[in-house]
């Protein structure tokens, strides 16, 4: 076991022989850190907190109590092959959070990024790829193999299907079921959960006024239009369109493998 000396370690935790600790990290009361474990300086973990597996903590994560991180995916298919739970830095995981690590079948990591918030009861399952800046509400639950961009909004009480992808920027409303693809840029809600729009509050906070104007008139094409998606998406590329924005949205798209939910929209 190494531990930092500026550490602080509750007397009740356990810490098993391997962890390492790092400098300023806090551990509260009851917290059970197994000995693969790695926490980055500065983290705090309040009382009752699991950390199982081979798991790494970039640094100044903040884990409230009752998560548990690193456990054995809930997968039949896992049979104790080596895998990986990686977070980076600042992230804030709130009470009774689960997150499984990966499989073989899905390349063996589950991987969250920085600065993302994870509200209570949030489960993440095995193999998904979660990025930076986002926001996943109570009881909002991913399974497994799922790929989230950043800047993403996830509301409270929704479950995400396996394999689906979400773009950056994107947002799903509360109680929604998502079984399919969402582009960069657009707002899903319902049960199955469709697109409705633009995520426009969010665009509007990272973007400039005739970014946002171009990303809209993309979209408007887009859903709008009497053609395939797919097809609209593939012309609008092959036209040779400049803006990134706008073409991350129809390679997402076109990339896409479950589909995008929508209802075809009238120009009228």
């Amino acid at each position: 076991m190494s531990v930092a000396k500026s550490a602080k370690i509750a007397h009740t935790a356990i810490i098993e022989e391997g962890a390492i600790i790092g400098e300023s990290v806090e551990i509260g009361h009851y917290c059970v850190i197994g000995k693969d474990v790695k926490i980055g300086k500065g983290c705090k973990l309040y009382n009752h907190v699991t950390i199982l597996g081979n798991t790494t903590l970039g640094e100044r994560n903040e884990i409230f109590p009752n998560a548990t991180l690193g456990t054995k995916p809930q997968d039949l298919k896992y049979h104790d092959e080596p895998n990986e739970l990686i977070f980076g830095d600042y992230n804030k995981i709130r009470e009774f959070t689960m997150i499984n690590p990966g499989t073989e079948g899905g390349g063996g990591k589950t991987i969250i990024g920085s600065n993302n918030l994870l509200m209570a009861y949030v489960h993440i399952a095995h193999d998904c790829i979660v990025g930076d800046s986002c926001i996943l509400a109570n009881g909002a639950t991913l399974g497994g193999h799922i790929v989230l961009g950043s800047h993403i909004n996830v509301g409270g009480l929704t479950p995400i299907h396996q394999f689906v992808k979400v773009g950056d920027y994107a947002m799903i409303a509360g109680a929604s079921a998502l079984s399919q693809d969402i582009p960069p840029f657009c707002m899903a809600e319902g049960n199955r959960a469709v697109v409705r729009g633009l995520n426009l509050h969010r665009l509007r906070k990272h973007f400039e006024h005739h970014e946002v104007d171009r990303i809209h008139n993309a979209y408007k094409r887009l859903f709008f239009g009497n053609a395939p998606i797919k097809e609209i998406a593939q012309e609008i590329l092959d036209e040779g369109v400049k803006d990134a924005n706008v073409k991350k949205m129809c390679e997402f798209i076109i990339q896409s493998t479950r589909g995008i939910p929508f209802t075809r929209k009238s120009n009228e």
